[in-house]
């Protein structure tokens, strides 16, 4: 499936957690659908290709709003290569809606950031921290 609905899943599963539910709760809180609880971890995991119907089921039955799915920030732990490509994608998507002038000032303070943190590794290592 594509990393969207990887991403997606991912978002939905965050936010099923942070509300203390199980996927069994999620799903009999779709009602007349009926989802079952292997749908709902089909979904989580981005193995569903999912209709806007079933997305807006599943935001009605975890009580939030478009914009709480669609706010990334909250993805955490970004140490698989797969989750890290995700988040590559979001920034490349939100920079693709700026203008050059703008990108090239994100990529200069990226790189500046970049160097600080390389910079001060270097000294911790070297001072034997």
């Amino acid at each position: 499936m594509s990393d969207f609905l990887k991403l997606v899943g991912e978002q939905l599963r965050i936010i099923r957690v942070s509300k203390g539910l199980s996927q069994e709760e999620v799903a009999e809180r779709t009602g007349k659908l009926g989802f079952s609880k292997g749908r709902v971890s089909n979904i989580e995991h981005g193995q569903s290709n999912i209709t806007l119907s079933t997305l807006e089921t599943l935001m009605k039955a975890l009580d939030i709003a478009p914009e709480e799915l669609f706010n990334f920030q909250k993805l955490s732990g970004v140490t698989d290569i797969e989750e890290k490509n995700l988040m590559l994608d979001i920034h490349r998507s939100l920079l693709r809606e700026r203008n050059l002038d703008e990108v090239k000032y994100v990529v200069r303070i990226t790189k500046d950031f970049l160097d600080t943190i390389d910079l001060q590794s270097k000294k911790n290592s070297s001072n034997g921290q």
